[in-house]
């Protein structure tokens, strides 16, 4: 059966947004960089637009190719400081006086749309998943909450346009806004999610399964559970993203030795070692969209101040999943 909101339709609007934005930069002309950054855009761009025409076009092999090309190529860009922030059109003065203004008209009701988004996607992800019209599911059955997700976000979209009175277009020249202040950190996390798939086909995970047998006892569960768990943290440390770890560090010590050896509880392990995971993203500036941009937006006068604030958090939080996951991941 066919789906209504399903990834392909995420893709599909992703990349139009970020031809929009690349679009918009190329025609400010006061943009110091509006080519590069453009560029930039535009080939982020087309790897959500292109991929299934591509594919069709040259095959599954080359597609790869061609989409690592446009990963080194944006490497370049903003590695070479090929990226910056361009006018807009309105001043800051003048963004916050018409923010102030707009904030006192509409009250409270300016929560909504951010509501809204969790609210419709647990509902929906709970409640919706045999919603069909004839042939035609609502909502993605292989993904069921990502596309939960982006039908709560376009109503999100659409009740914001309704409060404010403005369009969609005015979202999207935000969203330039809000990129420009990002920069590169924006792909960050899509490319830190790959990684992670790289190091499962290169049996990075095996290799580590080798190194913690070979140093730690198997039926030591105290020694096992805390390579599990400062792994995670450690290994997202490196990464920045928890999702790149949590393969390497499940298949090379959960499974095999937490989960097949110590018969421990799948569901528990994995939940609290990829909870340990983020602990580590709130330790290391790889994670730079959680802990540098919010530093660079906030002009705060040390980029890790935020780092800083929430390392002793981070370790109370680390200390607690090892004693949650030794005290009821594994039977009686």
């Amino acid at each position: 059966m066919n789906t209504l909101f399903n990834m392909d339709l995420m893709l599909y609007l992703t990349g139009i947004i970020m031809l929009l934005v690349a679009w918009m930069t190329w025609r400010d002309q006061a943009h110091p960089k509006r080519w590069t950054s453009a560029l930039f855009w535009l080939l982020f761009a087309s790897t959500f637009l292109f991929s299934d025409v591509l594919f069709w076009l040259v095959g599954k092999s080359l597609t790869y190719r061609i989409y690592g090309v446009i990963v080194v190529l944006l490497a370049l860009i903003a590695g070479l400081g090929g990226l910056g922030s361009g006018s807009h059109l309105v001043t800051a003065a003048g963004k916050m006086s018409a923010g102030i203004t707009q904030v006192s008209r509409i009250g409270r009701k300016i929560f909504l749309p951010a509501l809204l988004i969790p609210l419709i996607t647990v509902f929906l992800s709970l409640a919706a998943k045999d919603w069909h019209v004839g042939h035609w599911f609502l909502l993605d059955q292989k993904n069921l909450t990502l596309a939960s997700l982006l039908l709560a976000c376009l109503t999100a979209l659409l009740a914001a346009c309704w409060l404010t009175r403005d369009t969609p277009l005015q979202a999207v020249r935000e969203s330039r806004r809000l990129i420009d202040a990002i920069g590169w950190a924006l792909i960050l996390p899509q490319l830190l999610a790959m990684l992670g798939g790289v190091f499962v086909v290169a049996q990075t995970g095996q290799a580590i399964q080798s190194l913690v047998s070979l140093l730690f006892h198997p039926e030591n569960r105290l020694s096992i559970v805390l390579v599990y768990c400062l792994g995670m943290t450690l290994l997202t440390m490196i990464m920045g993203n928890a999702f790149a770890a949590f393969p390497v560090m499940t298949a090379g010590v959960a499974l095999p030795l937490l989960i097949h050896a110590q018969h421990a509880n799948p569901a528990l392990v994995v939940a609290i070692g990829m909870f340990s995971g983020y602990c580590g993203t709130l330790m290391t500036p790889m994670a730079a969209n959680f802990n540098i941009v919010p530093a660079a937006l906030l002009e705060l006068k040390d980029n890790y101040q935020i780092i800083k604030v929430q390392i002793p958090t981070a370790l109370a939080v680390l200390i607690c999943n090892i004693c949650l996951m030794m005290l009821f991941a594994f039977p009686a």
